[in-house]
């Protein structure tokens, strides 16, 4: 059932989807670690059913994390306004309001 290239799938998506949320690629990084540890704690896992809980599980979870607004590069279709990462430019602020 747990093919390799499910697993590395799943790992992609999990690490895309952390990236969406993460502000700083820093901080990022200590996110992705942790992935990569609940991955690696269930690497010998051969049992074909428990396979297809932790699958559920994963996918489940993703669901549940996935962002409203996730990020997409700015040369892509569709895609987020500002280079991640990078400050957004300041503006001038409204003019003020007389009553």
């Amino acid at each position: 059932m747990a093919s390799k290239q499910a697993v590395c799938s799943l790992y992609r998506r999990s690490l895309k989807l952390s990236l969406d949320w993460a502000v700083h690629r820093s901080l990022w990084r200590g996110q992705a670690l942790y992935i990569r540890s609940l991955f690696e704690e269930n690497r010998n896992v051969r049992d074909p059913r428990q396979q297809k809980v932790l699958f559920q599980e994963a996918e489940d979870l993703l669901g549940k994390w996935k962002h409203p607004d996730p990020y997409h590069a700015p040369t892509a279709p569709g895609g987020s306004k500002y280079e991640r990462n990078m400050p957004v430019p300041i503006l001038d602020p409204p003019p003020p309001m007389t009553l």
